[in-house]
């Protein structure tokens, strides 16, 4: 395992050692403020199991769909008077790190092993807080479970503190990731708030015991709820941003083609069309429907590349791409530079505007998962994050020959491959 980056040193590095802190009594009502709209708006129903008067400390493991789960979050534990630490990756922290430390934010790079997390969260159980983290460490691309670290029942075992999950339904077809310009409205949402492991049950229970039942509580899929509940999205712009997560298409199999717009999909080489329809569902609007379910055709997409990567042949291609660094919390133009992604993980090279050149390396075996954006930033573009413990690189590939979403799909898919084949050795 190794991930190398030439860097230059004269960049300030964000301090990740320096301990959480309670968060600041006045920020509360603001907190109280910021989520007052959203629940009005939303009315989630929360079913409260074994959590109706639990105190912190202890772990809170809430999944990721948008950043009303955050809203949630707070409501719940402002009900029962629990002041909270988050954990939030490095762009949380953007140009406001004051305030956020004073929010008593955990910061974190994303999908990097990382001891000094444990020592924060260790920090903020002794100001008898409630830590809350996101463990897929990312929105959900397509409203299902997103891939949970293996370290997650081993880091909650030490910790000795009761493991809670706050689970929501209705957030992605509310605000999906691949759109997230506006909020459709979705009334209402729902949400279970549940005592996963009391301190003792902790203690008695095995790592792998731990990681299976947080697996099996981490089971959703939003446009099945959406489907069931029969909740209806009118938005006539809700299929723009879908493309981008369904990048091949299932009639002709070609990558790269897909665009969508007002409440269609479409394929570009074959013109074969799909429309999106208020429950959440695809129909085509000629010929036989592929996936009526959007997860399914993600799914697909990743047997696909599953399939790519056990012949041997899963690459990019070198793809030209523009880097920016985000060392401590405000973005540094690195340059332009190439990427690579293949059988061997990821090779980045940039030469910035000095002509120095900096590079990083990610071998298949240091990432289970990668970060990445949609229009990162107010359209600045899709882009790819990766990350060591001291800087996070934000790829932007140009052109149009590639889809950020299969680069993630084949991150997984490639950390898989290699653990089966260390495993059958």
């Amino acid at each position: 395992m190794r991930a190398k980056v030439m860097d230059s040193k004269k960049f300030k590095r964000f301090d990740m050692s320096i301990p959480p802190r309670k968060p600041v009594g006045i920020l509360i009502p603001v907190n109280k403020i910021l989520m007052r709209k959203d629940i009005k708006i939303h009315k989630p129903e929360i079913e409260y199991i074994g959590t109706e008067n639990i105190k912190g400390p202890f772990l809170l493991l809430g999944n990721h769909n948008a950043y009303l789960d955050i809203n949630v979050c707070n409501y719940v534990l402002y009900k029962s008077k629990n002041k909270a630490n988050f954990v939030v990756a490095i762009d949380g922290f953007l140009n406001r790190e004051k305030l956020l430390r004073y929010s008593g934010l955990i910061c974190k790079r994303k999908f990097t092993n990382d001891i000094l997390l444990i020592r924060q969260i260790s920090r903020a159980k002794a100001l008898g807080d409630v830590v809350v983290l996101y463990p897929e460490a990312r929105y959900s691309l397509c409203g299902t479970t997103a891939i949970l670290p293996e370290s997650l029942g081993k880091m909650a075992k030490m910790l000795k503190m009761p493991v809670v999950t706050l689970i929501c339904h209705g957030h992605h077809i509310n605000s999906p990731f691949w759109d997230t310009s506006h909020d459709r409205g979705v009334c209402p949402t729902k949400a279970t708030y549940k005592l996963l492991y009391s301190k003792e049950e902790l203690a008695e229970a095995s790592v792998e015991e731990i990681n299976e039942k947080i697996t099996k509580e981490f089971q959703y899929d939003d446009f099945k709820y959406q489907l069931d509940n029969k909740i209806v999205v009118d938005d006539p712009k809700r299929a723009v941003g879908l493309h981008r997560v369904l990048y091949q298409c299932p009639n002709c199999k070609t990558e790269y083609k897909m665009i969508s717009f007002d409440n269609k999909l479409k394929c570009n080489c074959c013109n074969k069309e799909w429309e999106m329809t208020e429950y959440g569902q695809l129909k085509a609007l000629d010929g036989n429907t592929e996936f009526s379910h959007i997860p399914d055709w993600y799914e697909w997409e990743r047997e696909n590349v599953r399939q790519e990567i056990l012949n041997g042949t899963y690459s990019t291609g070198v793809l030209n791409v523009r880097v920016d660094s985000l060392p401590k919390n405000h973005f540094i133009d690195i340059g332009h530079g190439t990427l690579v992604h293949d059988m061997n993980g990821f090779r980045v090279e940039v030469t910035d505007k000095d002509g120095d050149k900096h590079e990083m390396v990610k071998d298949v075996e240091s990432m289970y998962s990668c970060h990445i954006e949609y229009q990162y930033l107010f359209k600045h573009g899709d882009c790819i994050d990766l990350n060591t413990l001291e800087d996070t690189w934000y790829i932007y590939p140009e052109g149009d020959n590639f889809a950020v979403t299969k680069v993630a799909l084949a991150t997984e898919e490639l950390y898989k491959n290699k653990k089966n084949k260390s495993s059958a050795e």
